[in-house]
């Protein structure tokens, strides 16, 4: 059995602000990971123009996401931090895992229907294999864990799909290169951070979003004090008070998203935040809920507004980042040639 060294690789859109779904439900647990793993966190910017970009708003975010990363705890000294679009090994590799993946795995891909919508034969060919790419950004680096939340499960089911396909459509030449029974892991999921679906604020039975059109149904990594404490206030909720137990919320899907909030921003279970609050009524936990919320988010805004106030140290960042997952990459891609057949001067 081929041996793999333990590597995470993950990373997020630069398509808006990060919110804090996007902090509980991974950031928090990718700094954590940097104890135990080597590390590849990335901006991936080439699947934001799967979609239409404005470029300057899209120069704009890219800086903005990798503030957020350093500003929650990502070490550029610890791990690699950089932006896909600068590592053209990506683009290669998805070429070839365009070229293994069958149309059929791609048809059932939800995420495109969600996304394409009712007028599939408009939406761009890059938001239909955009898994494809998904698959070459971990594998480019061998990565043997992906943290993911429940939206990319199938993706990495397909990457998982896509690696066992290449060691076996060319195994044999995996093996005369002397790369062992397989030359592509087959990476495992990772639970994400201490609230793996952070729901939206205006409707407890949806994850919250970027794309959400609605500010108010996400609290922005980049909101001040005043911000929170509207959108908190604002949140919607039922008329029945907090119950002294977590089986009490069944059924109350927005009391269930803001206990577990709390819960997430103090660590502790919702059993604990409920033996603290049940019985009350919800602005006396929401007024609890800005305390909390606001002292979690607080540092990290301000950091992030240190830092893209030079934009130029971001992009010497991820400059400096991009030179090491280079150098990976290109491991990775002239072992692939060599696998695939590819003549070599």
């Amino acid at each position: 059995m081929t041996q793999f060294k333990d590597l995470v690789f993950s990373g997020m859109q630069p398509t808006h602000s990060l919110h804090l779904g996007n902090y509980l439900g991974a950031m928090v647990n990718w700094v954590r990971m940097q104890d135990t793993h080597a590390c590849i966190y990335c901006v991936v910017d080439l699947h934001a123009i799967t979609m239409p970009q404005d470029p300057k708003a899209l120069a704009r975010n890219i800086r903005e996401v990798a503030a957020a990363y350093i500003a929650c705890g990502i070490d550029p000294q610890r791990s690699i931090l950089f932006n896909q679009s600068r590592v053209h090994q990506h683009a290669e590799l998805a070429w070839v895992f365009n070229c293994v993946a069958r149309m059929g795995w791609m048809s059932r891909m939800t995420q495109f229907k969600e996304k394409a919508g009712k007028d599939r034969e408009n939406a761009s060919v890059g938001l239909f294999v955009y898994p494809t790419l998904m698959a070459a950004d971990i594998l480019l680096y061998r990565a043997t864990a992906v943290p993911v939340g429940e939206d990319q499960k199938q993706h990495l089911e397909l990457t998982r799909d896509i690696a066992q396909k290449f060691n076996n459509d060319f195994a044999d030449t995996i093996a005369e290169a002397g790369f062992g029974e397989a030359f592509f892991p087959l990476p495992e999921p990772m639970i994400q951070g201490p609230a793996t679906r952070v729901m939206s604020l205006r409707d407890g039975t949806k994850k919250m979003s970027k794309s959400d059109p609605s500010d108010y149904s996400r609290i922005n990594l980049t909101d001040d004090a005043d911000a929170i404490a509207q959108k908190v206030r604002k949140a919607k909720t039922d008329p029945e008070p907090l119950p002294s137990e977590a089986a009490g919320l069944s059924g109350r899907p927005e009391a269930d998203n803001l206990v577990g909030i709390y819960a997430a921003l103090k660590d502790v279970s919702r059993d604990a935040v409920l033996a603290e609050f049940g019985g009350a009524n919800f602005s006396t936990f929401k007024a609890a809920l800005v305390d909390v919320a606001v002292e979690k988010v607080a540092p990290i805004t301000a950091e992030m507004r240190r830092l893209t106030a030079d934009p130029g140290h971001i992009d010497a960042i991820l400059a400096s980042g991009a030179e090491k997952a280079s150098v990976m990459a290109e491991e990775t891609m002239k072992a692939v040639k060599e696998i695939v057949g590819f003549a070599r001067a």
